[in-house]
Order: structure tokens, then C-alpha cells, then sequence
């Protein structure tokens, strides 16, 4: 039938028979490749560069306080011509007026060119009984009162009645580890502008005073950016320093020299070994190098040992020749030149506090 059929189509239709005949080949043939024909695998997309980790992981690392941390390596710099150096910054200018280490100046008695010896107790206002047994001593002495000490308004005023001239003991950090300066001490590891401020804050504790020493301070009295913020905070407000020495690395004195702040150094500690007979035989020290100098100053503490000795021994200074004068007296005679020079051997060595 299929036969006849295209029989009797063909004349007519046959150009449509083949054409689509052929149609239905191709078709047939695609079809049959497509199936046979596997397409391309495609690379995989870069995973996303994060610096966070998986959400699936947990950090097995343990921050510890102080712990320190390694940054990578920074890209290197390119190199430029080398810059002059900064010229150091100008001095604050002085207080209009008398400065305030002479207008609070305690008057220092007639010494008829006789030898002068200051004496400086510090670590006052902490404990307020035997602070108290110090101020009854016969003056003038020099008293420097703690920063945070409580009740300075009243100490500090009765200091200055019983006819005693006051300083401000500053904390400052000392190089032994664990050994705490206290509150409000001036650390090399703070910016110079919370340096500025806390400097700021400790000199404001009370007034009336003519300067500072430090309390402690080995570490720091050696750190000349520190230093040099002291230095120009002292000399704005017309204070002296008075260099403890509890380290022979101390840049205080060349700083404050260099920016115009009236000086000196200790000859002389006390208490180190606070027993009696230790004391008296610094008393007996400080005496020589008063003769030698021409003046001296020593710095002691509120302990028993050390007020039993200045009682008995402030009494005998006029009949031996000597004179006791407020610091300032000492200061003034020293201004314009080093007060202590240990690498010249100029001074008999003394061994730094244990502050």
C-alpha cells in the first residue's frame, strides 16, 4: 500500500519527498552525535580571599595579657633623601613675675659663709603619725609630700607653719620588676600628651610648694623624651627639681639645666639601712661633704630610725660649724652649673636608693 501510495505521489510531489527525506537524515544524525558528546568541565571559581576564618572553625589560640604579637613583615619603603633633623622645640616661655621655687621660699637663716646643709624628707603624708613627728623636728627642713597622699591641704598647711619649706614628691617608674611607684606615675610607655597630662594632674594636687623630686624613678629619670616633658612643665610653672639619684643614668639634671629649671642633686641618702647607727653614720658623711662643698643636701624618710636621729643630731649643727637651710638656699648657690658629676670622680660615689 505504503508502495502504491508513493507511486502514484511521485511526479507530482517528488522534490518535497526528498527534501524531506533528507531533513529527517540530518535530524537522525544530530541527534545520535548529541547523545555521544560530553561537554567541556569548566575550572572550578577561586575560592574568596577573607581574613576571617571558616564559620566552622574555633580559634585554638589563647590571648594572653601582654602577650606579644608578630605582624607580618610592612611592604619596604621607597627610598627617600634623608631630611634634616628637627630642630628641638622651643622652650616654654618663663612665668611672668617671681617664679614660684623663690616666691614660696622658705627665708633661709644667715650663714655667715659657714657651711650649708638642706635636708629633704620625702614619702611624706602616708602615714600621718610619724609625718606628723617629722614636722616637729626643728626646721627649716624641706618637705616633699607623696601625690596621693590623703588630707594634703591641712598637712601641707601645718608643714608650712611649724616654718618648713614643701615640695611635691612625684612617682616615677622604677626599673625593679613588680615594684609599684603608686598612683598617678609618670611610665615611659605613655604618649607624651598623657605624659603632658598626667604630669598636669600630679602637680595640681596641692600649692604653695617650690618643686619636685622623685619618688623612685630609676627607669624613668633615665628616659629623656619623659624627662623633657617634666623639664618644660617645671619651667612653665617656675618650679625647681631636685634629682633624687636613684640611678647614675638620670638625665634630670643635664634636661633641666639645658631648659632653664633651677636644679641640684642629692649628696646624700639617710635610710637606705634604716637603723640608727646607719643613719648617724650618713649624718656623719653628709657633714664632710658640706665642709667640702660648701653645702649638701641629704634625703630621708618618716622612720623611726631616721627621726630619732635628726632630733639628737639637728640641736649640735651651730656648735659644729654648720648651718641648716631650706633646699632653695642650696639650689640658688648651685645654679649655672652640674651639681654632681660621677663620671668626672668629683663625687664621692654613692650608691643609687633602692627606691
Amino acid at each position: 500500500m505504503t508502495g502504491g501510495f508513493l507511486r502514484k505521489i511521485w511526479p507530482k510531489h517528488r522534490r518535497a519527498i526528498v527534501a524531506g527525506a533528507a531533513m529527517l537524515g540530518l535530524g537522525m544524525v544530530i541527534g545520535v552525535t548529541a547523545g555521544r558528546v560530553t561537554a567541556p568541565k569548566l575550572p572550578a571559581p577561586a575560592p574568596i580571599a577573607t581574613s576571617d576564618p571558616p564559620a566552622t572553625e574555633t580559634s585554638q589560640h589563647t590571648v594572653v595579657e601582654d602577650e606579644p604579637v608578630t605582624l607580618p613583615a610592612a611592604p619596604a619603603e621607597p627610598q627617600v633623601a634623608s631630611l634634616p633633623p628637627l630642630a628641638p622645640p622651643s622652650p616654654p616661655a618663663l612665668p611672668q613675675g617671681q617664679p614660684a621655687w623663690e616666691r614660696f621660699a622658705v627665708a633661709s637663716p644667715d650663714t655667715g659663709g659657714r657651711p650649708e646643709i638642706a635636708l629633704i624628707i620625702d614619702d611624706m603624708g602616708l602615714d600621718k603619725r610619724r609625718s606628723e613627728r617629722v614636722l616637729q623636728l626643728p626646721g627649716p627642713l624641706t618637705i616633699s609630700f607623696m601625690t596621693y597622699a590623703e588630707d594634703l591641704a591641712r598637712q601641707t598647711e601645718e608643714a608650712h607653719a611649724r616654718g618648713h619649706e614643701l615640695m611635691m614628691h612625684v612617682p616615677m617608674e622604677p626599673l625593679g620588676e613588680g615594684i609599684d611607684p603608686g598612683p598617678g606615675a609618670l611610665l615611659d610607655n605613655l604618649s607624651l600628651a598623657d605624659l603632658r597630662k598626667q604630669v598636669d594632674e600630679d602637680l595640681a594636687r596641692f600649692d604653695g610648694y617650690v618643686g619636685i623630686n622623685n619618688h623612685m624613678g630609676s627607669k624613668f629619670t633615665a628616659y629623656a623624651p619623659g624627662m623633657q616633658v617634666v623639664m618644660e612643665e617645671l619651667r612653665r610653672r617656675g618650679l625647681l627639681f631636685i634629682d633624687s639619684l636613684t640611678t647614675d643614668h638620670s638625665v634630670g639634671l643635664a634636661l633641666a639645666q639645658r631648659a632653664g629649671v633651677p636644679t641640684a642633686g642629692r649628696n646624700v641618702f639617710l635610710d637606705n639601712e634604716a637603723d640608727l647607727a646607719a643613719v648617724n653614720a650618713q649624718l656623719s658623711k653628709l657633714e664632710e661633704i658640706a665642709r667640702k662643698k660648701g653645702n649638701a643636701i641629704a634625703i630621708g624618710h618618716p622612720r623611726d630610725a631616721t627621726i630619732a636621729a635628726l632630733a639628737a643630731w639637728l640641736p649640735t649643727l651651730a656648735r659644729k660649724g654648720l648651718v641648716l637651710v631650706p633646699v632653695t638656699a642650696v639650689v640658688r648657690a648651685r645654679q649655672g652649673m652640674m651639681a654632681v658629676r660621677y663620671s668626672r670622680g668629683q663625687e664621692t660615689p654613692v650608691p643609687p636608693s633602692p627606691q
